[in-house]
């Protein structure tokens, strides 16, 4: 599923127009990038909670040539499934 099927989805199932539900889809999400780019943790009961986490600086290497490279420390986004939903998944 990608944005559009998702937006098709929800318009269907809310009896809105597809145009309404992309922009709150959209509002939806930008809200939790944004609370994710202050640091916040977003918490969707039963579905499930968005967090950073920090990576620290690593060496790795450059599959084709072996070369070690510097890899810079970075903050990454990192989503936990809630319990309704692996269960949901699971059936």
């Amino acid at each position: 599923m990608n944005k559009t099927t998702l937006v098709a989805a929800v318009a269907e199932q809310l009896d809105m127009t597809k145009k309404d539900t992309e922009t709150v889809i959209t509002c939806a999400l930008d809200a939790i990038a944004a609370a994710l780019a202050e640091g916040e943790k977003v918490q969707l009961a039963g579905f499930g909670s968005f967090e950073t986490k920090d990576r620290e600086a690593h060496t790795g290497r450059n599959p084709k040539t072996g070369e070690a490279i510097e890899i810079p420390a970075s903050r990454v986004p990192v989503f936990k499934a809630g319990k309704a939903l692996k269960d949901k998944v699971a059936k």
